[in-house]
């Protein structure tokens, strides 16, 4: 363990000063560095950071963060440090390392005339982790996130939405934060479409001009679910890349066990094998509903339910974990859906509760 004193002092300093912003910033950092040795308070840390910003708010304080001139609704707003790990292949992982380690080494980048854009472009489908992954670069730059809101950017006052984007790009430089625009196809759209009016066109033009102005050490994260739909300009704009797509077999086993917080690689490899297509949004859904039954009950998790939740919606049947046993059918075409996958036998009983006897038996019927 070995927690910073000047974090310390920091924390005590903010509370008394009823600054909310300082007080997760520095609570953040905290559980960051407990994370390695006591995990279970990083996590209660973190927890209470992420709920307990109403009582500070209530005493006086809040951040002026910059608003629409006409709705009054802020542009951006700050995100908790992230409470969930972020899973990534080793290509990605490879990617983020090398952007942290820009980051942090901007200044002798710049001085010897490599200066680069501090940008990077996620794309991937929903559910993915874009949003964690922006999160966890916060954290580990000890940075507040600064999540761009498009519902009060995009002003029905079309004029108004480039107003509004100039805005928050002069803004986040000053408060030494990171700046995530997610749904970034909302401003900026490939300019040769036909469908788009005139105006939406100059938003694109607007963005583009921002990220070229914007200062060497602030940090600007972009977020697809459509990067077909980017205006090739805006590529061009993030020399950092990274396609964040569905999880491959070896993340999904690793998503498995700890959402389950089950250390058993045959459990894992066998939902891993169901679980193709499925995004680490949706294993986290299903793992935690079948947790959810397991306290609620009083009974160890029925992995055989969570395995048919997990062939139904793979399917594309979205369903959850029941709490009534699987019948004979469902257990046999389950096992006839592991043999496919070269699950070995044993592997495939413990999954389904069942002797390895059962299995062949139920591959026999199939």
């Amino acid at each position: 363990m070995n927690i910073d004193k000047n974090d310390i002092v920091e924390l005590i300093d903010a509370a008394l000063a009823a600054d909310y912003t300082r007080v997760r910033r520095a609570g953040g950092r905290i559980a960051q560095a407990l994370s390695a040795s006591d995990a279970e308070t990083a996590k209660a840390i973190k927890s209470i950071i992420r709920k307990r910003g109403v009582p500070l708010k209530s005493s006086g304080y809040s951040e002026a963060l910059p608003v629409d001139a006409k709705s009054r609704l802020p542009l951006i707003e700050e995100q908790p440090t992230p409470a969930t790990p972020v899973f990534l292949n080793r290509e990605n992982a490879a990617t983020y390392a090398s952007f942290l380690e820009d980051v942090r080494n901007v200044d002798m980048l710049v001085a010897k005339g490599l200066s680069t854009r501090l940008s990077m472009l996620i794309s991937g489908p929903p559910g993915t982790g874009k949003t964690l992954l922006a999160g966890h670069i916060a954290n580990q730059l000890s940075r507040p996130l600064y999540v761009v809101r498009l519902d009060a950017v995009v002003s029905s006052l079309l004029g108004d939405t480039s107003k509004n984007i100039r805005h928050v790009f002069e803004y986040t430089p000053t408060r030494n934060a990171v700046l995530f625009l997610d749904e970034m196809d909302a401003v900026a759209k490939v300019r040769d479409d036909q469908h788009e009016l005139g105006e939406l066109k100059r938003v694109v033009n607007t963005v583009i001009q921002a990220l070229d102005a914007i200062d060497d050490h602030a940090i600007v994260i972009g977020a697809t679910n459509h990067p077909q739909l980017l205006d090739p300009a805006i590529w061009r704009r993030f020399p950092y890349k990274m396609d964040m797509g569905l999880p491959d077999e070896d993340l999904r086993s690793e998503l498995w066990k700890y959402f389950l917080d089950e250390g058993d690689n045959s459990i894992a490899s066998g939902l891993a094998q169901l679980s193709d297509g499925l995004s680490g949004a949706d294993i986290q859904n299903l793992a935690h509903a079948a947790r959810r039954i397991s306290i609620l009950d009083s009974r160890p998790v029925s992995f055989a339910n969570l395995a048919w939740a997990t062939l139904q919606n793979r399917k594309g049947v979205r369903a959850l974990p029941d709490r009534a046993e699987t019948t004979t059918e469902q257990r046999r075409e389950l096992a006839a859906t592991l043999s496919q996958a070269n699950l070995s036998g044993a592997s495939a009983a413990k999954l389904l509760g069942v002797s390895r006897q059962a299995v062949s038996g139920y591959l026999r019927s199939e």
